[in-house]
């Protein structure tokens, strides 16, 4: 489930993968790697190159099932490898943070009380080289709704952050 190069220069910290993904061996090859591709403004090719995009999930194998989606990744699995794999990631200029557990890991006590607290705040981890995002699931389509400012102000923002990396 990771897909990285030496050479890349955004790093997506998501989740982990769900049963479809797991079973694919593609990383976000599923509803929800379609919208984060829109959100991103980067055509599959340019997701996929491992010399451009550094994919590290939180958890690297489906977590199972829960009550209302899947239960959260292993919590031994970035502990044990992300600071392995950062160590091979000296050119990542951006890491994006998909969800709760990325956010947790990767921005600790500075992140807000809430996601949507945290995604509101993105300005304050942008010039850090950090971008918390929802999880792009059909699932959060309600979060959507009831934030427009996502898709209005911050899809924008991202996709001129990603068009400044050239890749």
């Amino acid at each position: 489930m990771l897909q990285a190069g030496r050479s890349a220069r955004l790093r997506i910290v998501g989740q982990a993968p769900g049963r479809k993904v797991h079973e694919s061996g593609i990383p976000w090859d599923d509803p929800s790697g379609d919208r984060l591709r829109d959100w991103l403004g980067l055509s599959t090719e340019q997701f996929y190159d491992p010399g451009k995009v550094a994919i590290v999930p939180m958890g690297f194998c489906y977590p199972g099932k829960a009550a209302s989606g899947d239960n959260p990744p292993r919590p031994e699995c970035a502990p044990r490898w992300h600071g392995k794999l950062d160590a091979h990631l000296r050119a990542v200029e951006l890491s994006l943070l998909v969800g709760q557990y990325a956010q947790a890991c990767y921005l600790g006590d500075r992140r807000k009380a809430t996601l949507t607290d945290t995604v509101k705040a993105w300005r304050e981890y942008l010039p850090l080289g950090q971008l918390p995002l929802p999880h792009p699931s059909p699932r959060n389509q309600p979060w959507l709704a009831r934030n427009p400012w996502f898709e209005n102000d911050l899809v924008p923002a991202i996709r001129s952050a990603i068009r400044s990396l050239a890749l």
